[in-house]
């Protein structure tokens, strides 16, 4: 039976996908090879040429819920073979930005994370925060003696209960945001009926452990995704692993300072500064070294890319500044300490601390809220079959 639809096109989406980096989405004439080019559409409703005609439409509400978005890995296949230079690749990491501008509260950060009108704002907010604690530790002036910048941010009452709380905030914006996103797929994705297949389906904590050790640990799709892609694929590699050995530092030295006021023994093990020679001060080097070599490859392949192709938006370079300031101030504060230089040591820290609050406390909103999001989307994609499971003779197979 025919039916009438009613499509309400909402012309600002338009305007805000082309800004967000989807300027060439106008130029599609849907012609598929897009969907028919990706490596990791499935067969039943690919992507992207869909959302290619959501755009264009300014069909703002179709994206509400939909997890190919999520599934992209933005290998720039679609872009490389499309005939009309319409760039769907770039138009999926639009989307992707104005969903990190949007998703939780508060949204202005989301809207000043959006433009670089904005960064000061962004960049005021630590800046102000560190350069008062600095005046009330020494009055702006530099303490005397061995460089130990805990005379300048004391730890237990400035640094750690600044990120204590930043972290708190972080964890429930990201909860708020991956609810909201489940919720969104439970509406838009349709329950599907499989028969004649004896399926067993994953449970929510083996879908997590699929994508976790099996997609997100060893970036396999970003490796498989289009031709041309190892240096894309070592970049996020060691951007990834260099993050997640600060991590465990960084956990480190917070469990066994505060634990060692219960558990003497393992005081020790988080008294700073370190020696070089430290298990954790290593782990520390190598993951600064890790994230270096990441982001020159990420940075070299972002200046080299064809213009025709694929374009980097303000989000990519904002989340590539960040990281650069946080990685080369890390490093410079060490080296600055080691060499005994003060006036140049502690500023370097300060810089360092207000980079650091910029990349994890505007998290959620930002570009590397992938991880958390993108995760969630792969794990309801196990789920509902959106992506493949095992039978029980342990054929792959689609739902």
């Amino acid at each position: 039976m025919a039916y009438e639809q009613r499509i309400k096109p909402d012309l600002q989406f338009v305007k805000d996908v082309q800004a967000a980096g989807g300027e060439a989405v106008k130029k599609c004439y849907q012609c598929a090879t897009c969907s028919v080019a990706c490596p990791l559409a499935p067969p039943e409703t690919p992507f992207p040429r869909k959302e290619m005609v959501w755009a264009q439409w300014g069909l703002k509400d179709r994206f509400e819920g939909d997890i190919d978005i999520w599934l992209c890995h933005n290998c720039q296949t679609c872009s490389d073979l499309c005939p009309r230079g319409a760039r769907p690749g770039d138009l999926i990491s639009a989307i992707r930005n104005i969903t990190y501008r949007d998703l939780v509260e508060p949204t202005v950060i989301g809207k000043w994370m959006a433009s670089p009108k904005h960064l000061p704002k962004l960049i005021a907010i630590p800046a102000v925060l560190y350069l008062l604690i600095w005046l009330m530790t020494t009055g702006f002036g530099l303490p005397q003696g061995e460089i130990i910048y805990g005379k300048l941010f004391p730890g237990d009452y400035t640094i750690d209960p600044i990120f204590g709380l930043v972290a708190l905030f972080v964890a429930y914006s990201f909860y708020k945001g991956v609810m909201k996103l489940w919720t969104s797929f439970d509406k838009s994705i349709p329950t599907t009926l499989q028969i004649g297949a004896k399926i067993k389906k994953p449970t929510l904590l083996e879908s997590l452990k699929a994508v976790l050790f099996d997609e997100v640990a060893t970036h396999v799709k970003w490796n498989d995704c289009g031709n041309n892609n190892t240096e894309r694929f070592k970049g996020h590699l060691s951007l990834f692993y260099g993050f997640v050995a600060l991590a465990i530092v960084t956990s480190i030295v917070a469990v066994s300072h505060w634990g060692g006021l219960i558990v003497p023994f393992i005081a020790p093990l988080g008294h700073t500064p370190m020696p070089l020679w430290s298990p954790v001060k290593l782990l520390a080097n190598i993951g600064a070294i890790a994230l270096l070599y990441g982001l020159t490859m990420l940075t070299r392949r972002r200046i080299n890319v064809d213009p025709a192709k694929s374009t980097s938006s303000y989000y990519d370079w904002y989340l590539l500044g960040v990281i650069w300031v946080v990685a080369l101030t890390g490093l410079g504060a060490e080296i600055f300490r080691l060499a005994g230089v003060a006036s140049l040591g502690y500023p370097t820290y300060y810089l360092h601390l207000v980079a650091v609050f910029m990349l994890f406390a505007y998290l959620p909103w930002s570009k590397l809220g992938h991880l958390v999001y993108r995760t969630t989307a792969l794990v309801y994609a196990h789920q509902v079959g959106r992506l493949p499971l095992k039978r029980e003779e342990d054929k792959t197979f689609m739902i």
